[in-house]
């Protein structure tokens, strides 16, 4: 059995984005024979950042997920959320290369979904304790390592 494989596939999927990403951003370093910093090359610019803007924001929403999806359990609207990451994830590089609208779409995307997804954290704790009887405390539930 795979414990919390809506994680595991939004981390797998994170790492091979972040590869794609890098790898973009070596092609046009050897193309603008710029080893260090930028040169002031405004492609290789455009690259350094749709990769510096995975890296800020990845790891959030898969923490996020691998959190609810350890609290709550596996459900599809948290498979749907992992699918539009990765998908907006995509989409934000290739908006900074000139795709009409997928920049927008992929930041648009990653912001809604770390609203919904930090506020839906932070609720169930909440929710957790307006279910438990007066007088119980919430604990949490550790899964066997079976």
């Amino acid at each position: 059995m795979v414990m919390l494989p809506v994680a595991l596939v939004t981390a797998g999927g994170s790492a091979l984005i972040a590869l794609w990403l890098a790898i973009r951003v070596g092609q046009v370093r050897t193309q603008a024979k710029v080893s260090i910093g930028d040169g002031g090359d405004e492609r290789l610019i455009c690259r350094m950042r749709a990769q510096a803007n995975f890296v800020e924001y990845a790891p959030f929403i898969v923490i996020l997920i691998g959190l609810i999806e350890f609290t709550a359990g596996t459900s599809t609207w948290l498979w749907v959320a992992s699918a539009l990451f990765l998908l907006a994830r995509i989409a934000h590089p290739l908006g900074m290369d000139g795709l009409k609208y997928a920049r927008t779409t992929g930041t648009v995307v990653t912001f809604a979904l770390l609203l919904g997804l930090g506020g839906y954290a932070i609720a169930l704790p909440l929710i957790a304790m307006q279910q438990a009887p007066v007088g119980d405390p919430v604990e949490a539930v550790v899964p066997s390592g079976g």
